[in-house]
């Protein structure tokens, strides 16, 4: 059943590139680059003229018009996102609501949320793919067989962060105004894949590319999608986004989009 009745957008996006980005290191709590410094200040310019404006037509001419409207900002608590967020304009709008009520609202207000910290690596945050194959080849080889439910030895798995998301989906099902929320590439995929229809075993292989604004607009049958590129990869001498192997599945086998829809089980 697809309860998606009211009009919505999100809007997804990854921090800017990290200094861990481009060293290839995994979780860490790093400041941008100067690259993912350009991106925050493309992000504040597409956010302002895009995410907190849309179009009208006006009821007596019948022309169109652009008009501001209330919009929201949420991140994660990690240094990465508050630093893309930076250059975001906080000016504050006078809104008249649809029943009568009119008052000011901060256009993008940040709001952290641990919910969008990204997959906690444990004992293997802060090192890159190959020392994680070359110090625990084991470790590697269970999250190349499994992605899915792979957990980090004292980190956490895909499945542990669907869990925690959850509240924050059904949040942003019950939220009007469109949200910009600027997070990692691990919950964006879980994010993805709950709007989209796909299955928990897809979620982890969705391409979610630096730069990239992925804009989202569940309607009552589906979701239509738009991706915004705001720096090419060719403007980065290195993105530092080379995933093993692991970034896709093993086998090449197919999942039913059909069958067990990401978070799809009731409430604990």
């Amino acid at each position: 059943m697809n309860l998606h009745t009211l009009q919505r957008t999100f809007y997804l996006s990854r921090h800017g590139q990290s200094e861990y980005n481009i060293l290839g290191k995994i979780g860490g709590d790093s400041s941008l680059s100067v690259n993912g410094k350009e991106y925050a200040k493309r992000l504040a310019k597409y956010a302002e003229e895009n995410i907190c404006r849309t179009t009208e037509t006006d009821l007596k001419s019948g022309e169109e018009k652009t008009v501001e409207r209330p919009a929201r900002l949420w991140t994660s608590t990690l240094k990465r996102t508050n630093e893309t967020v930076q250059f975001v304009n906080h000016k504050v709008l006078t809104h008249t609501w649809d029943n009568g009520d009119t008052n000011d609202w901060v256009q993008l207000r940040q709001m952290p949320k641990p919910n969008l910290d990204e997959i906690y690596a444990g004992t293997c945050d802060g090192m890159t793919y190959k020392e994680i194959e070359e110090t625990y080849p084991e470790e590697f080889a269970r999250r190349q067989s499994d992605k899915l439910t792979y957990r980090y030895p004292r980190g956490e798995s895909y499945m542990d962060v669907t869990l925690r998301l959850e509240p924050l989906a059904h949040e942003m099902e019950r939220t009007r105004e469109p949200i910009l929320i600027v997070g990692h590439q691990g919950i964006h995929r879980i994010l993805y894949a709950y709007f989209m229809g796909l299955t928990r075993e897809e979620a982890p292989y969705v391409s979610i590319p630096l730069n990239t604004i992925i804009k989202l607009s569940p309607h009552a049958y589906g979701c239509d999608e738009t991706r915004i590129c705001l720096m090419d990869k060719s403007e980065m001498l290195n993105d530092g986004q080379d995933e093993p192997v692991t970034s896709m599945p093993v086998g090449g086998k197919k999942y039913d989009p059909l069958n067990d829809p990401i978070m799809n089980a009731p409430s604990h």
